[in-house]
């Protein structure tokens, strides 16, 4: 079977270099708020052509610690409107809805699955661009708008909006050992907010200037993520070349495959099919594990069940729901397991009715 993402050979690679940061770190006696923790927030703010960086708990803290900051700076207030597009993981609807701002749901672009910016709104106070599947939406920043760029699948990209965040989770292209995250930005002051709420509403022991929340990135995860850091751009190309690959190799007029244009780290090479289960069924039986990203929109889960959402019908995002397919690609796939995913999916399938 090839594995969509085997992160035990994907970590290997980062030997003996991760096991002797972690071993660094459990003797040093310090795992929070340390120096590992400064260290990499500087990097990773170098790195992402930012000023600031913030290291926090997970992806979705990071989203919703920039909104609930906008809002004590003054620039949201609760009921405010932010552009979301519908076809996005849940986590960036619930970061707006925790805060209180009502999600305004956008189709996307049938080509990148991105964003389509034709159907922005007046009304909204602020844009929530998601670089879904490792692809930078291409989103003109408007005087009047805030910019959020969810960045949790697009690590290797530098952000172009008001403030981005990062996801660590351990499947990303900058996977950490377990849950991390990051807020970064050019302003100082938004910086300074997201990193109290982040500790309590503290920027001293002991004072609350907010109410805050635990969500703080552990120095073990920070050193983890210095020690892979020094290799994304590198495990970002080999993503890309593979990409490229499967653009040019693999042929099925049943299967639409990603355009190879713009900004794309390859988070996730996602292909289409109308018969997409039997298509998986088929893969799956030779030997290919494939995922779905994503089966249910959001608008369409039970936690939004009379939710305070604003959306039209959204035929689009319910159309690729049913026929994205996620297949593997990885730094660390083989030159025999590219060829067996492209021989696959250029043979005719058999037994595709659902």
């Amino acid at each position: 079977m090839i594995p969509f993402l085997p992160l035990n050979r994907i970590n290997a690679a980062y030997e003996p270099e991760l096991s002797e940061a972690i071993s660094r770190v459990a003797k040093s006696g310090w795992y929070l708020k340390g120096k590992e923790t400064e260290k990499f927030e500087n990097e990773f703010a170098a790195f992402c052509g930012m000023k600031h960086c913030t290291g926090v708990a997970s992806g979705l803290d990071a989203l919703t610690l920039i909104f609930a900051a906008y809002k004590i700076l003054g620039k949201l207030k609760d009921g405010d409107q932010v552009i979301v597009p519908a076809n996005t993981y849940i986590a960036s609807i619930m970061a707006i809805s925790k805060n209180n701002l009502i999600p305004v749901l956008v189709e996307p672009s049938e080509e990148t699955f991105n964003i389509n910016t034709e159907n922005l709104t007046k009304n909204a106070k602020a844009v929530l661009s998601v670089n879904l599947y490792g692809r930078q939406a291409e989103v003109a920043k408007e005087k009047n708008l805030l910019l959020i760029e969810d960045c949790a699948q697009s690590a290797g990209i530098k952000p172009t909006g008001d403030a981005a965040a990062f996801s660590f989770y351990p499947t990303k292209n900058l996977g950490a050992l377990g849950d991390g995250g990051a807020v970064v930005s050019n302003d100082e002051e938004l910086n300074n907010v997201v990193r109290a709420l982040g500790n309590y509403g503290s920027q001293k022991k002991y004072i609350n200037d907010y109410l805050g929340c635990n969500s703080r990135l552990d120095e073990i995860q920070a050193a983890a993520l210095s020690v892979k850091l020094r290799g994304l751009n590198e495990d970002n190309k080999k993503r890309c070349e593979i990409a490229m690959r499967y653009i040019a190799e693999i042929k099925n007029p049943d299967i639409i495959l990603p355009q190879k244009e713009g900004n794309n780290v390859w988070h996730l090479f996602v292909i289409r099919c109308k018969n997409r289960d039997a298509l998986q069924k088929h893969l799956f039986e030779n030997g290919i594990e494939t995922m779905i990203h994503y089966p249910v929109p959001p608008h369409l889960q039970k936690a939004y069940k009379g939710g305070n959402l604003l959306y039209d019908k959204l035929p689009i995002t319910e159309k690729l729901a049913s026929e994205v397919l996620s297949l593997p690609i990885h730094q660390a796939m083989t030159e025999e397991e590219i060829e067996k995913v492209i021989n696959c999916l250029s043979k005719p399938l058999q037994n595709q009715k659902q």
